[in-house]
């Protein structure tokens, strides 16, 4: 038998079974007593059978009625649970979600068609990218300043965030153009092991190795000529000679001004950016800004 009964007549029925008073119960609904008695004798007639005695003595709750109050609770509890995860969930669409990066995302308009969906999605909320050193390989998700980040791979402590790769380059050379090897088109890695490179900070631990291309060596250690933990500080260590570097072609613009050069490198894998996030959150925002990512670069999440 289908009954659909409001919640409302439940709280009214909870109210009087806990005071088994009817006077009492009214008040703290803050509702007239002939209100109350009036949901009452209606959920009743939706049951079929009497929820309380009434007599000289009081009010009683009938053998219905007994079988009813914890059922009756227990659906108020679950309602109230619902009705708080749909406000939370309210206002997480409406509240700001930080993205941080090291190096900009805005591939072939990869960044713009990002938004484009995430602003579908979730209309009300903000988006606040927040640029971070390059000492933090994380983009600020590892310190919880960042709720998800554009990053390079490989990520330190890889087992704590999920990610969907949203673009992948060949890895360039960045020399001055005066190098002796700036007149070649495209340059083998093997050419560059003797060269002094210009490292990230040791801070960015697995990533740093990369962008050496420490697994090309054979074992080989690399010559560091400078550490440097931004765009600017690597152009500055490459005028005056301090090394070379490697990076991602869409990150060539970030170094060829004045006296700088990128080419090709052969002999070395594809470099990979990913949107990351913190293995677990669950959050409405970060798992729609996720999604966005993924349909934005068609990639599947890792």
């Amino acid at each position: 038998m289908a009954i659909d009964v409001h919640g409302r007549n439940l709280r009214y029925f909870v109210a009087v079974a806990e005071d088994l008073h009817f006077t009492r119960a009214a008040e703290r609904l803050f509702v007239s007593q002939p209100a109350l008695s009036k949901q009452i004798r209606m959920l009743e007639r939706q049951l079929g059978a009497e929820l309380f005695e009434r007599d000289r003595q009081g009010v009683r709750l009938t053998a219905v009625g007994s079988a009813l109050l914890p059922y009756a609770r227990r659906v108020l509890a679950d309602w109230d649970a619902a009705a708080d995860a749909v406000e939370r969930a309210r206002a997480e669409q409406q509240a700001t979600l930080v993205v941080g990066m090291s190096t900009s995302p805005g591939r072939s308009g990869l960044l713009p068609a990002i938004r484009s969906r995430f602003s579908e999605a979730c209309p009300a909320a903000t988006v606040r990218l927040r640029q971070v050193s390059w000492e933090d390989s994380s983009a600020g998700l590892a310190d919880g300043s960042a709720d998800a980040a554009f990053v390079w791979l490989p990520v330190p402590d890889a087992e704590r965030y999920a990610w969907v790769v949203v673009a992948e380059e060949p890895r360039h050379v960045a020399l001055p153009g005066t190098h002796r090897l700036a007149a070649q088109e495209e340059i083998g890695f093997a050419d560059l092991l003797d060269e002094p490179f210009i490292a990230l900070p040791e801070s960015a631990g697995v990533l740093r190795d990369y962008w050496l291309a420490l697994d090309a060596r054979a074992g080989r250690p690399a010559r560091i000529g400078a550490e440097c933990a931004s765009a600017d500080e690597v152009y500055e260590a490459l005028v005056d000679g301090r090394g070379v570097c490697l990076l991602a072609a869409g990150n060539a613009p970030l170094l060829t001004r004045g006296g700088v050069i990128t080419r090709p490198v052969r002999g070395i894998s594809t470099s990979r950016l990913a949107l990351a996030w913190r293995a677990g959150d669950r959050r409405p925002l970060v798992s729609a800004y996720a999604e966005a990512s993924r349909l934005a670069s068609g990639r599947r999440s890792g």
